[in-house]
């Protein structure tokens, strides 16, 4: 970095010392971005090479089998899957990309001269800070509201060639469709949309005022209706019990059928809007994997935030030359990396199944890793 050594004879030479470092501190931050984004896309984009050329060796049965059109494969599926899996390892390529460049800064003594001029550490690392912040609000934006309507095609695709009939395997079928208003089924086939040994019954300030039984219920694809066969309904009222038999009775049940064969990815679907609205009627009918999709919902923010963890700590291990040269850094880099990684999914399952609150169980690698990333700040800027 260019300075100014000569004689300070007045406020004039001052500020011209002053222009040149700022001067070369902006060139300085440019450089550093560049490097980073740069190295950053061209490490996804290779990557996204490979994993396109496995998933079709892996599809190809179910392409060819299936007979689906060239147009289908490119445009609605592999178009729609780039983005998603750009997004879905985005923040370990960030780690990548800025443990592989700082390295290699620092194995050509570029941070040593950078430092030696008398750039403070921190000042050091604020480039690096804007090229992430610009990646977190691409992530952010991306995984909230652009991947969403991509994956419409994809899992359209997936599901038509790929995935096949969802069958619904539950037994004992406990919904609450509305306030007040419980569902029960023996089981529900998805083939036929029908659904076995049914009931419903009504509750006003907690108290039973109607239960109506069933051999079966059928969705009525005409009417879209659900079809009550052979119902048997009986009316609480003053006392009083009214016993009423129907041979069919056409209700609008406050569900689908597609509530029975939804597949556990059906929110990687759903923009932020739709996600909340759909956690909200899940939390009504009582699911039991209300837990996960409150997961999903806090992983769309902890994931773009773990940008900036992951660069500090990036630069932090690579910013100082090591016996063994790039390849030592970029392998501590990777096994951090993928210890952060392991202790999401570990978090992650032990909310769903140990009943820890979904946003500590979310948020708590990025408190812990920071810790971590602050911890190695100071001791890389002595």
């Amino acid at each position: 970095m260019e300075r100014y050594y000569g004689k300070k004879t007045g406020n004039k030479v001052v500020a011209v010392s002053f222009f040149i470092d700022l001067h070369s501190l902006k060139k300085l931050d440019f450089y550093i971005i560049k490097k980073f984004l740069g190295t950053f896309f061209f490490a996804l984009l290779l990557i996204i090479v490979i994993v396109i050329v496995f998933d079709i060796s892996e599809k190809i049965d179910n392409f060819i089998g299936k007979t689906c059109t060239l147009n289908e494969i490119v445009f609605d599926y592999y178009l729609n899957f780039i983005p998603y899996f750009s997004n879905l390892f985005s923040s370990l390529f960030i780690f990548i990309a800025v443990i592989f460049f700082t390295s290699k800064m620092a194995s050509d003594s570029e941070i040593i001269a950078i430092l030696s001029s008398g750039v403070s550490f921190i000042r050091f690392l604020v480039p690096y800070f804007i090229a992430s912040l610009f990646l977190a609000l691409l992530s952010l934006y991306m995984i909230n509201w652009v991947i969403p309507k991509s994956n419409v095609k994809r899992l359209e695709f997936e599901n038509k060639y790929v995935n096949g009939v969802v069958y619904n395997m539950d037994q004992n079928i406990h919904k609450q469709v509305l306030p007040g208003v419980y569902v029960y089924m023996d089981n529900y086939n998805t083939v036929y949309d029908v659904g076995y040994k049914f009931a419903i019954e009504k509750f006003e300030n907690g108290e039973l005022i109607s239960k109506t039984t069933s051999d079966y219920i059928q969705w009525d694809t005409v009417l879209q209706t659900w079809k009550i066969m052979n119902a048997t309904t009986r009316n609480y009222l003053d006392g009083r019990e009214e016993i009423i038999y129907n041979r069919r009775i056409d209700s609008l049940v406050n569900m689908k059928p597609e509530d029975f064969s939804r597949r556990h990815t059906v929110v990687e679907a759903m923009d932020f809007k739709q996600l909340n609205e759909f956690i909200a009627q899940e939390t009504l009918i009582g699911s039991d994997r209300v837990n996960q999709w409150i997961i999903e919902k806090h992983r769309r923010f902890a994931s773009p935030f773990s940008t900036f963890i992951l660069t500090l700590i990036g630069v932090c291990l690579s910013s100082r030359k090591r016996r063994g040269g790039i390849g030592v850094n970029i392998g501590l880099g990777l096994l951090l990396a993928f210890s952060y990684i392991l202790f999401m999914q570990v978090s992650n399952v032990l909310s769903t199944n140990a009943g820890i609150s979904p946003v500590i169980a979310v948020w708590i690698p990025n408190f812990l890793y920071s810790v971590i990333g602050v911890g190695l700040y100071f001791k890389a800027s002595q």
